[in-house]
């Protein structure tokens, strides 16, 4: 059986990954004032600039039924079957939309990853080893799906602005945390963003922390494959993050950049540890 291994812009892989996988991507549609475009199109600093500039944010929207539609129908040109792994369902509408999209079709499956840019990848990798294995679609399925609530994804922010701007704090909250360089955590707890602990200080020094906290805490990795991914962050930082992954022994460590759709929520100066934390399994 010829299986697609599919997902969507926000999964925040390299072109390196989805070209050594052959990934299936479908993006995200952007806007920026009067420019439409698509995730990927554009650049983490074209971002971050219109933000600047224009002290909003871009507009982002889910991917609708009917490029579901087209797009599944054409992978199934080519493949017997169809796996996709969609942003969580508590964030975005997509989902959704790919299910219903799924119905209309045959051997089309939905995977609701609960997470959110490269823990939506942590998924697709371990399901491209159950294809080269040879399992079947619906096994392959059913395995990724035991394995998303372990996924573990956290960022640790150096300011609130993209959240404030976005409706996720209040002008106090943002207040308060730019006045006493309060560096808050994000975790994605049941495919929600929730505030995490509040580092302060240096933000170097933070993710120094924020690793080693998140290690810590979830301390039952599958060591095959962890991610450093960011939106903007020295080159220091980002080797520190890599670091301790290496330290706590993760055999493949992958350093990705956020794309427009994350980056438009999350902000600059954005960096996450992300990896699944159940052990390992076959």
């Amino acid at each position: 059986m010829k299986i697609a291994i599919s997902t969507e812009s926000t999964a925040d892989l390299t072109k390196e990954l989805i070209e050594e996988n052959g990934f299936k991507i479908i993006a995200y549609p952007i806007q920026l004032g009067d420019k439409n475009c698509f995730d990927g199109e554009i650049s983490t600093e074209e971002i971050i600039s219109f933000v600047n500039q224009n002290k909003i944010l871009p507009k982002t929207a889910a991917v609708n039924d009917y490029r579901f539609t087209e797009y599944f129908s054409e992978l199934l040109k080519d493949y017997d079957a169809v796996i996709h792994f969609s942003l969580s369902s508590e964030l975005s509408a997509t989902y959704n939309n790919a299910v219903r999209s799924a119905k209309e079709l045959k051997n089309v499956y939905v995977v609701d990853t609960r997470s959110l840019s490269t823990g939506i990848a942590l998924l697709a990798l371990y399901a491209k080893k159950l294809v080269d294995q040879g399992k079947g679609a619906k096994e392959i399925y059913e395995l990724c799906l035991k394995r998303v609530p372990f996924v573990q994804a956290s960022f640790e922010l150096k300011r609130l602005d993209y959240l404030y701007k976005g409706g996720r704090c209040n002008a106090l909250t943002l207040f308060g945390a730019n006045l006493l360089k309060i560096r808050p955590q994000i975790i994605v707890d049941n495919g929600k963003m929730i505030p995490g602990k509040k580092y302060r200080g240096n933000f170097a020094h933070v993710v120094k922390n924020y690793c080693q906290d998140v290690l810590d805490k979830f301390n039952n990795p599958d060591l095959s494959v962890g991610f450093v991914t960011y939106t903007t962050a020295d080159d220091e930082i980002i080797e520190s993050a890599k670091e301790y992954l290496k330290e706590r022994g993760f055999k493949n460590i992958y350093v990705t950049r956020a794309g427009g759709t994350i980056t438009s929520h999350c902000g600059e100066d954005c960096l996450g540890i992300l990896y699944i934390n159940d052990g390992g399994m076959n």
